[in-house]
């Protein structure tokens, strides 16, 4: 099978993809995977979707690539895909379709509606898949209940209220979501103490290299993709977790090291900020005052 992706630009293109009927909305559609025609080749297929994309899958026999990371759908997860992502879909011979449904939405439908724009705000579009959403049976229930409500509503009502009522009921689906990612944050304590050691530990190897100072400080992508995570997942764990963005986790570490060389060193205040991959002192300086409402030279006579 090539590995070259397969750009899908609408709905109707993907129901024929998939030997599904027409679809009764051209800008949106949610199907069953079981009702889907198997795919004939096993191997490796790389889909582009033009479209955003829900779904709910359990009992795969194949892996999914998303973003930098395998997963093995063996249990039931939730995961979103914003559109012109990759999607690559590893099939074993005899495959067969998972259990579940998927919900495609084009943008045209949310064009000339608030949720046009307001979609953009919900990160989890962005997470790669070892970031799926494990939902609840009582979780998937609630999902599941909104999931038939827009697929009754243009279904059966295609009429002047209907954009509105299918738009107002993503929403709600959406901000379910979104409490169910921050429930999952909340409850997987294991998983995020050992995600914030490995950051600490991160940051500490990051600056005690000796090529840091020419490079500068770390950036939000570098310390995502050490962690294999996305930015925006990141940034939504540490939000949580700490109450701080990545970059303010990475000024604070800055902030730490910095104290650390004004009370301990006789080291000039330009040769801290340029041990500290400053290009200019007074970058340093104004972070330094920022953060802690004092000078570097103000902290350093405190202890004198």
């Amino acid at each position: 099978m090539s590995d070259t992706p397969i750009r899908i630009k609408t709905i109707s293109q993907f129901h024929t993809l998939r030997g599904l009927p027409k679809p009764k909305h051209p800008l949106i559609s949610v199907i069953n995977f079981e009702d889907m025609a198997p795919a004939l080749e096993s191997g490796k297929q790389s889909l582009i979707f033009d479209f955003y994309m829900i779904s709910v899958k359990r009992d795969m026999n194949h892996k999914y690539r998303y973003g930098q990371q395998d997963y093995d759908f063996d249990e039931g997860v939730m995961f979103c895909m914003a559109p012109h992502q990759i999607l690559s879909v590893i099939r074993e011979e005899h495959g067969k379709n998972p259990s579940g449904w998927m919900m495609m939405i084009h943008p045209d439908f949310l064009w000339n509606t608030p949720m046009a724009s307001a979609i953009r705000k919900y990160e989890f579009f962005d997470y790669s898949v070892n970031e799926a959403l494990f939902l609840s049976e009582d979780e998937e229930i609630k999902i599941q209940q909104i999931t038939e409500n827009i697929k009754q509503e243009y279904q059966t009502n295609i009429d002047k209220f209907s954009q509105n009522i299918i738009i107002s009921q993503l929403e709600t689906l959406l901000n379910y979501s979104e409490r169910f990612y921050q429930r999952q944050f909340i409850t997987r304590h294991k998983a995020h103490h050992q995600f914030l050691e490995k950051l600490e530990a991160l940051l500490n190897d990051y600056f005690e290299r000796d090529d840091f100072k020419e490079k500068g400080l770390p950036s939000v992508q570098f310390l995502s993709d050490e962690l294999n995570m996305s930015p925006q997942y990141m940034r939504s764990l540490l939000k949580t977790l700490t109450g701080q963005t990545t970059q303010q986790h990475i000024h604070e570490k800055v902030i730490e090291i910095a104290k650390e060389k004004l009370s301990t060193t006789e080291l000039s205040i330009s040769e801290i900020a340029y041990e500290l991959g400053f290009e200019h002192s007074q970058s340093f300086s104004k972070l330094f005052k920022a953060k802690t409402d004092v000078s570097p030279l103000e902290f350093r006579k405190s202890f004198n």
